[in-house]
């Protein structure tokens, strides 16, 4: 356990067990549908995982093509009632493979809209890498194409994801699990 801003936070994913988790998911896609390979980060809780998967990939061989999309589920209190576009890709997905990557696949709401979206707009393939998949929140039927970890039922913090902004820094992902 460790203590940031007053916060007790217990790491579930060490750093070590992430960056083997990401070399393994590289060749897994790389085996995939790679062919000019549009990578599309969704942000913003994915920037650190979509950055260390994409050097990966690179070891792997790849050499992808990389854009950014930033969507926000909406509706009352917390429940989400849909997804918006707050910021779109620039590039044509038209007939090409598309790798959608995400911090946690939860509800399943926001990457089943991206993922038809890009079906939408002519893409030839889109897969969906996620660092973790926490199903028992799952709302849809959506089920990711490579998946990091199985996330147990926790709020998680750290390798991009926050909580109020605070945490994302973290190079592992943990629990908060109290006031130190």
């Amino acid at each position: 356990m460790i203590t940031v801003r007053g916060k007790t936070i217990e790491p579930l994913f060490t750093a070590e067990q992430i960056a083997e988790r990401n070399e393994a998911l590289a060749a897994q896609i790389a085996a995939g549908p790679s062919e000019d390979l549009l990578v599309i980060s969704v942000l913003k809780g994915s920037f650190i995982f979509a950055a260390d998967l994409i050097r990966a990939l690179h070891h792997a061989g790849l050499a992808p093509e990389v854009e950014f999309i930033t969507l926000s589920s909406y509706g009352t209190g917390t429940v989400s009632k849909g997804v918006r576009i707050i910021r779109d890709i620039d590039s044509d997905v038209k007939g090409r493979n598309v790798l959608l990557i995400d911090d946690i696949l939860e509800s399943g709401r926001t990457l089943l809209f991206a993922k038809e979206l890009m079906y939408e707009r002519g893409a030839a393939n889109v897969s969906l890498a996620v660092l973790l998949d926490k199903r028992v929140k799952r709302q849809e039927v959506l089920e990711a194409d490579y998946v990091g970890f199985e996330c147990p039922d926790y709020f998680v913090v750290g390798y991009g994801m926050d909580v109020a902004y605070a945490f994302r820094e973290l190079p592992f992902v943990g629990v908060v699990t109290g006031d130190a």
